[in-house]
């Protein structure tokens, strides 16, 4: 017996991969519907060898469906949301709307799976930000041995962190390099994203970091350990998919880095390619489709007592989003729900 899923953002990078998500593990479906926006209705999408016509969301009932993948924006799942959880479907959410209310957890199944039987008080499961979901997973085991006391992330996000606007911003301004009467200015981001670089992610906030930045201190803090100490710098790149992050630990116990190494590698999700030499280490562009978080350029920091660098990338659509929404769907179902 399967579960009775709805897909709401269907027609979105982040839908569209929910659902590719849903079929490639072959999550447990007795029924599935795709919900959009009625400027979408009617777009067909794909689900493994099926084709599915998305419906209304403003007139959907939820009544009789187990979950909700909501990959909309916080406007549009403020107002639905509560709708879906009030019929009695379990929510899902993709947007930071609900993040940072204490009554809602906040999870990463790799970090804190017990945290799924929150999920009761408002039938509402947040999805953390992209670039907070891959840090953590590397971040939590290593945390359990030596107890992470502040972490230095810099962050290189792609442009499908902004939707696909931005993908057909970065392609039209590259294409526009190489034919000046062609001149594409930038929309979606302030400056121009092709051959540069931008660290400027989401609005600027009174103490001069960004929201983005705000983001991952305080997701961490929630979903691992509110004494840790985050700073972060969040940059967007010119690279269409994967997410890149370089981070310094700092621990309040002494963390060999061969041990860290061997932590990493038994870690759930986290694949080392760890080789001091070239081409040892991977790169957004050989992450895109695939489930781990990759970590490479593990090595002591010596200016600290107790320090380690390494370089951690993801595809952001996968691990930062739709996969992690599906892997709370099957936490969920595994946990709580037990039909599947």
């Amino acid at each position: 017996m399967g579960y009775n899923i709805v897909v709401v953002g269907a027609t979105g990078n982040v839908g569209r991969e929910m659902l590719n998500i849903l079929d490639e593990r072959q999550f447990p479906i007795e029924k599935i519907a795709v919900l959009a926006s009625r400027k979408s209705l009617g777009t067909e999408v794909s689900f493994g060898d099926k084709t599915l016509t998305t419906e209304d969301l403003d007139t959907f009932d939820f009544a009789g469906w187990d979950m909700a993948l909501f990959a909309v924006g916080s406007d549009a799942t403020a107002k639905y949301a509560p709708i879906a959880a009030a019929a009695g479907c379990v929510v899902i959410d993709n947007s930071s709307l609900y993040r940072y209310d204490p009554e809602i957890p906040l999870i990463v199944p790799e970090v804190n799976p017990d945290a799924i039987e929150m999920y009761s008080n408002k039938n509402i499961i947040a999805n953390p930000n992209c670039s907070t979901a891959q840090m953590v997973v590397a971040l939590k085991p290593l945390h359990d041995r030596a107890k992470i006391k502040r972490v230095v992330v810099s962050t290189y996000q792609s442009v499908s962190g902004s939707g696909k606007d931005a993908i057909d911003e970065l392609w039209d301004q590259t294409k526009s390099i190489y034919n000046p009467t062609d001149s594409k200015p930038p929309k979606v981001y302030p400056k121009q994203i092709a051959f540069n670089v931008i660290p400027h992610i989401d609005v600027f906030l009174d103490s001069g970091d960004t929201k983005e930045e705000w983001k991952m201190i305080v997701e961490t803090k929630k979903i691992i350990d509110p004494s840790i100490k985050v700073t972060a710098t969040c940059v967007r790149v010119p690279v269409f998919v994967g997410h890149s992050e370089s981070i310094n630990v700092e621990t309040e116990d002494f963390l060999d880095e061969d041990e860290a190494r061997d932590i990493l590698r038994e870690a759930p999700g986290v694949m080392v390619i760890d080789k001091r030499e070239d081409g040892g280490y991977v790169t957004p562009i050989e992450c895109v489709g695939d489930f781990a978080t990759f970590i490479s350029r593990l090595r002591q920091d010596v200016t600290v007592e107790n320090g380690l660098n390494m370089w951690c990338v993801s595809d952001n659509l996968r691990k930062g989003a739709a996969l992690n929404a599906v892997q709370i769907a099957e936490l969920l179902g595994r946990r709580v729900l037990k039909k599947g």
